[in-house]
This record gives C-alpha cells, sequence and structure tokens, in this order.
C-alpha cells in the first residue's frame, strides 16, 4: 500500500472511531437525561411527555428529512438527517434498547439481498 493508501486507512479508521465515540457519548447523555428532572434540558422534558411526545418529533423530523432532501441543499439534508437520527436514539433509549443493537442488525443484513430479507419476513 502506498502512501496515500495508508492515509487513507488511517483516516478511515480515526473516522469509525470518531462515529463510535460520539454514539457511546449520546448514549451516555441520553440514559442522564432519563433521569433528569425535565426542566434540565430538552430530552429530559421529552423523555418526561412519554413515548407518543418522543413519536410525534421523530415524524416531523421525517418530514423535515423529506423537505430538505427535495430542497436540493445538501448541508440541509444533512442537519435534518442529524436531527431523526437523534430523536430515533431518543427513542431507543425510551424503549431500552441500544445504538449496538441496531448496529448488529444492520451488520446482519449486510451483504444480503433486501428481496431476500423481505420475503423472508412474509
Amino acid at each position: 500500500m502506498g502512501r496515500d493508501g495508508c492515509r487513507v486507512e488511517v483516516a478511515r479508521r480515526d473516522l469509525q472511531k470518531m462515529n463510535s465515540d460520539i454514539l457511546q457519548r449520546l448514549t451516555e447523555t441520553l440514559e442522564a437525561r432519563k433521569l433528569a428532572v425535565p426542566e434540565s434540558s430538552y430530552v429530559a422534558k421529552l423523555f418526561s411527555k412519554g413515548e407518543d411526545a418522543i413519536l410525534k418529533k421523530i415524524i416531523e423530523e421525517a418530514g423535515e428529512v423529506l423537505l430538505a432532501a427535495k430542497d436540493g441543499d445538501k448541508a440541509h439534508l444533512v442537519y435534518e438527517v442529524a436531527d431523526l437520527w437523534f430523536h430515533s436514539l431518543v427513542l431507543l433509549a425510551h424503549k431500552g434498547l441500544s445504538v449496538a443493537e441496531v448496529l448488529e442488525e444492520l451488520a446482519r443484513r449486510e451483504g444480503v439481498s433486501g428481496i431476500e430479507e423481505k420475503a423472508k419476513r412474509k
């Protein structure tokens, strides 16, 4: 592997580590917010309002993703997808599920045809 290939590999590993760290820190923060008083943070307030409020927020964010995708502004789309992912993490925490469980499911599906996967569910 040439020098450029080594740099790309190091950058890829650094990005994977950063992504893992971000997800871990978010998970820890969300768990802490579950026990916090609602007035202390947006997420604590959302948890206190319950599942319906969390689900409503996810629907709202999904709609904003669709609108951002249609307007053609890539930075706006990234921003809205981040909001959707964040609120999906809130829902996972509310349900006692972890990011690791979602990543395991994605890993299980990797390399599996979507057509085959869907047929197995019937």
